[in-house]
């Protein structure tokens, strides 16, 4: 039998990949939906609306970036309210900005602008008419390829932290690298909603891999907690050094204070991404928006520049 075994498996996994077929997906031809990411931000650095508008596009469909310069949408009326006021946003494209305005919309809104590869357009109240306010409410209004969007946010009270401090690294300790921590303490009796953002040196703003937390587990306690570091997009995962600083590197961290339909956007967008591959479940991604896709989100914006990554 011994003799036998190994000749009738290579047949049989031989005859399986002759039975083989092609899977193609059915997917139904439908129009795509217009797509907000929009948001006003107040606290430290207070800076007036700003939207991105595009299309969906199909998740089977390949795009390049000639095609996706096509996804935004042109010449929509966008306009935001708060209370008795009313600001119509600018449509802008970056290739009609100068060098200097492009390096000014990187600072004022976190983008990374410099290396697109695509001409990238958003809606902007380039007046400064309305910029964020703590505790205020702001009404979102699109209109675009006939039809209407609405969505609306509230800035929440800031929450600001105490301290933030370096540690070595947990397990073997490292000579280059430490752990931030920060401490707050957090208000009891409210329920609150965070996000935040680091950038090292001079590089762009960014997100790290699970941006948002609540307070259900910290509600009114003291907190201390590490602050992983947000790796570039493309960064290849290393375990030895994910999420920790480089002793001598600046940081900056913006911490924010969010309203909860736009915690459950990043919530359920995170919880998608860190769960995607063959045999997961598909995650709806909640959205603010009525009568279309994405997030009008206000931000309670709190910054702390200048940590330079030390031994205490």
């Amino acid at each position: 039998m011994k003799n036998v075994r190994f000749p009738l498996l290579l047949i049989l996994a031989f005859s399986g990949l002759a039975c083989e077929e092609e899977f193609i997906p059915d997917v139904p031809n439908t129009p795509p939906s217009l797509v907000v990411e929009g948001y006003i931000e107040g606290g430290d650095q207070p800076s007036p609306p700003f939207v991105i508008l595009t299309r969906s596009v199909p998740f089977f469909q390949e795009i390049d970036s000639e095609e996706f310069s096509q996804i935004f949408v042109r010449d929509a009326v966008i306009r935001v309210r708060e209370g008795d006021r009313e600001v119509v946003l600018q449509e802008v494209c970056l290739s009609e900005l100068t060098p200097e305005q492009i390096a000014l919309a990187e600072q004022l809104f976190g983008l990374d602008l410099g290396n697109l590869g695509f001409d990238f357009c958003a809606y902007v109240d380039l007046s400064f008419q309305m910029v964020g306010e703590v505790g205020k409410t702001y009404e979102l209004e699109v209109e675009a390829e006939d039809q209407r969007l609405t969505a609306t946010t509230t800035i929440p009270p800031l929450v600001r932290l105490d301290s933030l401090r370096f540690f070595p690294t947990p397990g073997e300790p490292s000579d280059t690298l430490r752990e931030l921590r920060i401490f707050f303490q957090e208000p009891a009796g409210q329920q609150n909603f965070y996000r935040y953002q680091t950038q090292i040196n001079s590089e762009p703003l960014r997100s790290p891999f699970a941006s948002v937390v609540d307070d259900r587990l910290i509600n009114g306690k003291p907190v201390e907690v590490p602050l992983p570091k947000a790796e570039p997009p493309q960064a290849d995962f290393d375990p030895s050094t994910f999420g920790f600083y480089r002793l001598g590197d600046t940081v900056l961290v913006k911490w924010m204070s969010i309203d909860q339909a736009h915690f459950d956007f990043w919530n359920t967008l995170e919880f998608n991404r860190a769960n995607q591959g063959p045999f997961s479940n598909y995650t709806v991604i909640d959205n603010n928006i009525e009568g279309g896709l994405g997030i009008w989100g206000g931000i309670g914006g709190t910054y702390y520049p200048g940590l330079v990554v030390q031994d205490n």
